[in-house]
């Protein structure tokens, strides 16, 4: 369809209502206008593609027979949600997806009254849509509630819990299975293997098909022999399926497979089911990235491609990435593996991110030591205890906004028990475009408060391949976190500190960085330390008079930018990097305490019970009588727009800290 075709149907449909009056023969052609349409903006304006293009046409039937927002329909995972968007009055908006002050990636109750649930995590749909339509029963409201559930979520044990209370309660909800056979990468486990059970059993879909076609030619007969059609369709189950099934045990109705990509034909299915009282499954079958052959081959690749030309599908290069410093988590993948050459005992864990976390790296070589255990997050974390507590060492590797989702389990089944297993946490910090739902924010203070933990955050992308190595050889939980994207490309060094690094012959040399900084490509067999690593000990950057700034993590490179500004100002202000939040170095704190009057903290995480919340009870506990600020996530959710722009809105890239410090230094001097 060109470009012309598709901007006139759009034209056309803009509102669930316009879904509903426009002619079935012109479903296909606003299908294919939808999918035009979503390649051409994502090309320009980077987002998640794959999964969104796989469920154009169950957007359209659910529009045709549901009324959102008297009806709730709730996407889980929420990427799936941009059809959804461009037909719920939001098309107009759209090229401001993702952006700063834009639309949100996810569905977000705050966006638009037809968003009936924000969704950013997964497997949470199945539980929002039976307490909303639980809501509506004791209100005695309208409107029906509705779950798509797909991209691996009904692999997350909270969809589990919904599905076993909706058929205890009896609610009348819907839910839509989108069985694209995918997560990010392909989908694991025993549902998986189940529901490829069901949908290629084909005596079962055969006779299931006859019998529907016959007893649902008109809605006399289908009213009239509806409690026969059930009897039946339950009977053809139990004959035709090796195993009794799963949903029907939960007292879910299950009806399908049905094909995910016919928007007349799963309107009329639709219309059916919504006069069926009860909770129902309806299973479609889809194809990620449905209708652009780039996103249909690679499934994984353009699940959130970047920029790529929208007619040849050719992906926007990312540089030279000869010359640019490696991912984080790229680091993470290649030290991992590393290790795990020298020691047998090394294992990798991941919930449903071996490619977004680098540990493919590691599966590719042992892939009996590597698992994806699914998008279970809670369930990573105690098989990883159980890995633990027979001597493996486990690198659990999960995105830090996720790993909240398991935090009773590193108290109780890790740090309890003082297991010696390694939390990685991937995208710590503030993400970007993703946005409050994808934002790791929150480790820091939550993991602080617990036993036993050793809490540590790399400056650069050396750092992390240090702390990798270090915590080996540690004991009891560990958590290591680390941001999103690429790394620093330089390595920071204090003044007194020795950096190893190579002559052009490969020879070891030992010379001292004056100006703090060595810059050399990351390899994962250089070691290149400049002073071994010790827990709980920090270290001073740079030497100064007057104020110093502390930092944890990669936030210390802002900090050490705001160093070099103010020193262009005339201001001499120290640098003293961390490392480790838990152990905190309680000596180099007293030792900053005597020699400053004024005493900043950085962190890429909230102000409140993080990093500078522990400096301030340890600076407390000395007495100290000076000015303390902790800089770092405010008290309050941020939105999406790229790291820089939402570092600036808290204060905390180098030009904001330089200005505060400056600010207050002059304040100072005018008294």
């Amino acid at each position: 369809m060109d470009s012309e075709s598709a901007r006139g149907i759009l034209e056309r449909v803009n509102s669930p209502a316009d879904v509903k009056a426009l002619p079935p023969d012109l479903l296909p052609e606003l299908a294919q206008a939808l999918r035009s349409f979503l390649v051409q903006s994502v090309s320009t304006n980077p987002g998640h593609l794959g999964s969104s293009l796989g469920v154009v046409e169950i957007t359209i039937a659910l529009l045709r027979v549901y009324t959102p927002p008297t009806d709730s329909i709730i996407w889980d995972v929420g990427h799936q949600a941009y059809i959804y968007k461009l037909l719920t009055e939001r098309r107009g908006g759209f090229d401001t997806n993702r952006q700063l002050c834009g639309l949100c990636g996810f569905p977000s109750m705050q966006e638009s009254p037809y968003d009936a649930f924000g969704t950013g995590h997964s497997s949470t749909s199945i539980s929002a849509a039976l307490g909303i339509a639980e809501a509506n029963r004791l209100l005695e409201l309208p409107g029906h509630a509705v779950a798509v559930i797909g991209d691996g979520a009904m692999t997350g044990g909270l969809a589990f819990e919904g599905l076993n209370n909706a058929g205890a309660l009896r609610d009348d909800i819907l839910v839509i299975l989108n069985d694209n056979d995918m997560s990010i990468d392909p989908n694991v486990g025993g549902l998986h293997e189940y529901l490829l059970d069901i949908v290629t059993s084909p005596s079962y879909n055969r006779v299931k098909d006859r019998v529907w076609n016959a007893l649902s030619r008109t809605r006399t007969v289908r009213n009239g022999v509806r409690s026969i059609a059930q009897q039946i369709d339950r009977a053809i189950k139990g004959a035709f399926l090796e195993k009794s099934n799963l949903f029907e045990a939960l007292g879910i109705r299950y009806f399908g497979p049905v094909d995910g990509h016919d928007a007349l034909y799963l309107s009329q299915i639709l219309n059916d089911l919504k006069q069926i009282p009860g909770p129902k499954l309806l299973h479609c079958i889809t194809v990620k990235g449905k209708g652009f052959e780039p996103a249909e081959r690679e499934q994984t690749v353009w699940h959130a491609p970047g920029r790529f030309n929208a007619t040849t599908g050719e992906r926007a290069p990312e540089g030279d990435n000869g010359s640019l410093p490696p991912r984080y988590q790229d680091v993470f993948g290649q030290t991992l593996l590393e290790l795990a050459v020298k020691n047998p005992h090394i294992v990798g864990i991941t919930p449903a991110m071996p490619s977004g976390s680098s540990l493919n790296v590691v599966m590719q070589k042992y892939p009996h030591r590597t698992y994806d255990v699914g998008i279970a997050e809670g369930h990573a974390v105690t098989f990883s205890a159980g890995l633990a507590s027979r001597g493996i060492v486990p690198y659990c590797v999960i995105y830090s906004s996720f790993l909240q989702r398991a935090f009773d389990q590193i108290i109780h089944d890790v740090a309890l028990q003082n297991l010696h297993m390694v939390l990685c946490l991937d995208r710590a910090g503030l993400v970007g475009e993703d946005g409050a739902t994808h934002h790791g924010a929150y480790d820091l203070a939550y993991l602080r408060p617990i036993p036993n933990m050793t809490i540590c955050a790399p400056l650069d992308e050396y750092e992390l391949a240090d702390m990798l190595r270090l915590a080996e050889v540690g004991c009891g939980p560990w958590a290591i976190r680390y941001p999103r994207g690429r790394g620093a490309g330089i390595r920071l060094a204090g003044p007194d500190e020795q950096t190893r690094s190579k002559d052009v012959e490969g020879n070891a040399t030992g010379k001292t960085s004056r100006d703090s900084r060595e810059e050399y490509p990351y390899t994962a067999e250089s070691q290149c330390l400049q002073s071994p690593i010790v827990v709980g000990r920090g270290r001073c950057l740079t030497a100064g008079e007057g104020i110093a700034i502390l930092s944890l993590g990669a936030a210390g490179q802002n900090a050490h930018a705001a160093v070099e500004m103010l020193r262009d100002k005339g201001i001499n202000a120290a640098h003293y990097d961390l490392r480790f939040l838990k152990p905190l170095d309680l000596a180099l704190i007293h030792e900053v305490a005597q020699k400053f009057h004024s005493i900043y903290t950085v962190e890429d995480g909230t102000v409140v019970g993080g990093f500078g919340s522990a400096v301030l009870e340890a600076l407390n506990g000395m007495g100290y009588r000076g000015r303390v600020h902790i800089l770092g996530i405010p008290d309050r959710f941020i939105g999406h727009g790229s790291v820089a722009q939402l570092q600036a809105q808290c204060g905390y890239t180098g030009e904001g800290i330089a200005k505060l410090v400056e600010n207050d230094w002059r304040s100072d001097q005018a008294e």
